[in-house]
């Protein structure tokens, strides 16, 4: 009998060891056909470049806004007709904002049958969270911290989009920003660097799949590179103004982190940053982006940035900012109109060298090969699979789950969540507890109006309950939801009464509060982050009749409700969730699902405090110096510490971290190894994002108080236990100086974990 076992071991060795060798043999495989068929790409793209008169590889570098009715007649005179007769000369590369099989296909077939090569264009459109069926918005989807949920997420909007004939996506952002009065933090990760390069890298590769010349993958786009996060006061296209320290440890990462995971495109930002807008900027685009980073994908401008350098008083025309543009590494012009119009006199001139137009027309071009355009032009133009796809149960069921993962408790006295699911009298109270438009949130530009579901549909659906609705009063006036700036009612409070009443008589109030999906967004900052309009007066009267509040958020952007905080007993962190935003509301209102997303920014006390986060710099002041002294970093007003830190958020249930072990490996193997055991200490399973912090606690550049270094998402039965093991090596242990050189230094260091940044539970190490 022992013989037998020996000789099935010896058996299951080979085995392995075969199955081993033939995996390694099937990657050597994989790298050889991939490399095989990027040199083939380059051969087909060198072959066409030599066919190409200066003017068609400038055309590939143009790209166009949707400029006429694709369906009607052919534009005859003025810049629609120009426009058109570019496109059929083969002086468009590219076109943004033509969605739909049969509108992509006419503009397609222009390009390829009627242009003298037949150069196919590359399809743009906005899919930031979604395409016409909608997730959360990025930010919320960040709050998840669930890296497989947020590329499936990724992965379900290049499916839908690419069914509409999209073969592009300007997305993900993945700026870093600190400041909540900024609209567009809605489109990116938060605040922190080490989360946003995670997400990048979900978000790329959801987008891309394995395989970009699939017909469900779309090319991505980093945006905007760079430091477009760090407007001053918050305020949308204005002036960023960072060190280098700040540059290269926050701002860069999850830039190199997309391009790391093969993101195809780039888009520069409207900010300048010292003294040079980004899109002119060449140490941005050529000597980090194209030769440190070795990126050969290609970069678009931002909508109209060109032209815009002469309004920042960086060039003196159009023609000069073509120049600087060109000169500087920005490879297509979004709708300036200026390289079509300007590059091929500017080569003439001597002033740009045609090499660099080689360059730009062949980096677009292999991007097109890649996507398989070259191929068969028309490989994402099936109307029978647009009409499959395109708002598909599998696809609401996914967005369904990703707006469930999104939400954050931030608040639950007395348990008063979850609801009971019978014998309860509910007040729903608020104009977003039955707006259907609002929660599609920011950027969704091929959603439909009234197409999400509400928080009053949703809790409907519960049918043991009674659920009564008071809109209290309207959060914008004249609901004109397309208004770049929406109007907030600040003054009609007429339907405060009939809420009041109905508020007495419940046992529970549920009330929908929070931002307009419109009040977030590109070129929408905030000075005041508090409930917009007459909503914090609807919330103090209610509060005044029926204590028991459920407070429900859907916002772009974290708020200041320090009264909230004070004084109602549960407060729910949802967002503008999408498409399926009132179920998943729901479910997590009844506990049929158990919320599990934490913060992935700081919510200030008080606007004055913003920008807050949580990786500040302790400065040489960082409390009180003295009994008698007052001079030492603080507010006279409000504290300095946050009213929910980065990575926060409750659960049903409880955890308990204990028994953390530092296992210091690092001259040996280069590592670190951090375990700590977690326990669900409560009576309902449970969802926990464990976090690790690291402080340097001396540096040759100030390192700050702690900065998030690892973090696993885990599930835990009641009373279960799991040990957690969380690695730290090279990656995670050093910083970059001032020139951009990557530093490990020997020092003491402390790791901090728990459920969120305030973590206490500390070791320490030597390196």
């Amino acid at each position: 009998m022992k013989f037998n076992k020996y000789i099935i071991l010896v058996i299951a060795g080979l085995l392995i060891f075969s199955c081993k060798e033939n995996n390694g043999k099937d990657l050597a495989i994989k790298d050889a056909n991939t490399s095989q068929q990027a040199s083939d790409i380059e051969d087909k793209v060198s072959e066409l470049l030599s066919k190409m008169t200066l003017e068609e590889k400038i055309g590939q570098m143009n790209q166009y806004n949707g400029f006429w009715d694709v369906t009607g007649p052919v534009p005859e005179n003025g810049d629609q007709a120009k426009k058109y007769e570019h496109l059929r000369k083969g002086y468009v590369g590219s076109m943004l904002n033509v969605r739909g099989v049969k509108d992509v296909k006419a503009v397609q077939k222009i390009a390829v049958e009627e242009t003298r090569l037949g150069i196919p264009l590359i399809i743009g459109f906005d899919v930031i969270h979604g395409y016409e069926t909608l997730s959360p918005i990025p930010l919320a989807e960040s709050a998840s911290w669930d890296l497989e949920a947020i590329k499936k997420s990724a992965e379900v909007a290049a499916k839908e989009a690419s069914a509409a004939g999209i073969n592009w996506t300007f997305a993900p952002m993945v700026d870093v920003s600190r400041d909540a009065r900024w609209g567009r933090v809605m489109e990116g990760a938060g605040e922190d660097t080490y989360l946003g390069s995670k997400i990048a890298v979900a978000r790329v590769k959801g987008f891309q799949s394995d395989d970009l010349s699939t017909h469900y993958s779309i090319a991505a786009c980093a945006k905007h590179f760079a430091a477009y996060g760090f407007a001053e006061a918050g305020r949308d296209y204005n002036t960023a103004d960072v060190g280098t320290s700040t540059l290269n440890n926050i701002i860069f990462p999850p830039f190199k982190a997309a391009k790391d995971a093969g993101v195809r495109t780039f888009m520069n930002s409207f900010n300048e940053l010292n003294g040079i807008p980004a899109t002119g900027d060449k140490y941005l685009q050529r000597d980090i982006l194209k030769k440190q980073w070795e990126f050969d994908g290609f970069v678009v401008s931002d909508w109209g940035s060109i032209t815009e350098m002469i309004a920042h008083g960086y060039a003196k025309d159009g023609k000069h900012a073509a120049e600087l543009a060109v000169n500087a590494g920005s490879d297509m012009d979004m709708e300036s109109y200026l390289y079509v119009e300007e590059l091929a006199n500017l080569v003439n001139e001597g002033k740009v060298d045609p090499k660099l137009i080689d360059d730009a027309a062949r980096r677009i071009l292999r991007v097109k090969f890649e996507l398989g355009l070259f191929e068969n032009p028309y490989k994402y133009l099936d109307e029978s699979r647009e009409k499959e796809v395109i708002g598909s149960q599998t696809i609401h069921d996914a967005v369904l789950d990703m707006a469930k993962k999104s939400i954050v408790l931030l608040k639950n006295e007395n348990k008063l969540l979850p609801l009971k699911k019978e014998g309860q009298k509910i007040a729903l109270i608020g104009d977003l507890a039955a707006d259907k438009t609002s929660p599609l949130g920011s950027w969704r530009i091929a959603a439909k109006d009234e197409t999400a579901v509400s928080v009053l549909e949703g809790l409907n659906k519960y049918t043991g309950n009674t659920v009564s609705y008071a809109k209290g009063a309207d959060v914008s006036i004249g609901k004109n939801e397309f208004a770049f700036e929406v109007k907030i009612n600040t003054k009609d409070t007429s339907g405060f009464d009939k809420a009041i009443q109905t508020a007495k008589q419940a046992d529970v109030v549920v009330m929908v509060l929070g931002e307009h999906g419109f009040q977030s967004g590109e070129g929408r900052s905030r000075t005041d982050l508090g409930l917009p309009g007459v909503q914090q007066e609807l919330l103090e009267a209610i509060y005044k009749v029926n204590k028991n509040i459920v407070l429900v958020l859907n916002n772009g952007r974290p708020l200041a409700i320090n009264w909230a905080d004070k004084n109602i007993p549960a407060i729910v962190e949802a967002w503008q969730l999408g498409t399926q935003s009132g179920n998943a509301i729901a479910q997590v209102l009844y506990g049929d699902y158990n919320p599990s997303g934490k913060l992935p920014m700081t919510f200030p006390r008080h606007v004055g405090q913003v920008p807050i986060y949580y990786n500040y710099k302790n400065t040489g002041r960082p409390t009180l110096p003295a009994k008698d002294i007052v001079f030492w970093s603080h507010y006279q007003d409000v504290a300095n510490t946050p009213l929910y830190p980065f990575g926060y958020g409750l659960s049903y249930t409880t955890f308990d971290y204990a028994n953390l072990k530092v296992s210091n490996t690092y001259g040996k193997d280069k590592k670190v190894t951090i375990s700590v055991d977690v326990t669900n200490t409560g009576d309902v399973k449970g969802k926990e994002v464990v976090q690790l912090y690291v402080k340097d606690n001396f540096a040759s550049i100030t390192r700050p108080v702690r900065e998030l270094k690892g973090f696993e998402l885990l599930e835990l039965k009641p009373k279960e236990t799991k040990t957690v093991q969380l690695t730290l090596t090279e990656a995670e242990l050093g910083f970059f100086d001032n020139q951009g050189q990557y530093l490990v230094e020997e020092g003491d260091f402390e790791v901090f974990v728990g459920g969120d940044s305030y973590a206490d539970l500390t070791s320490k190490f030597k390196l």
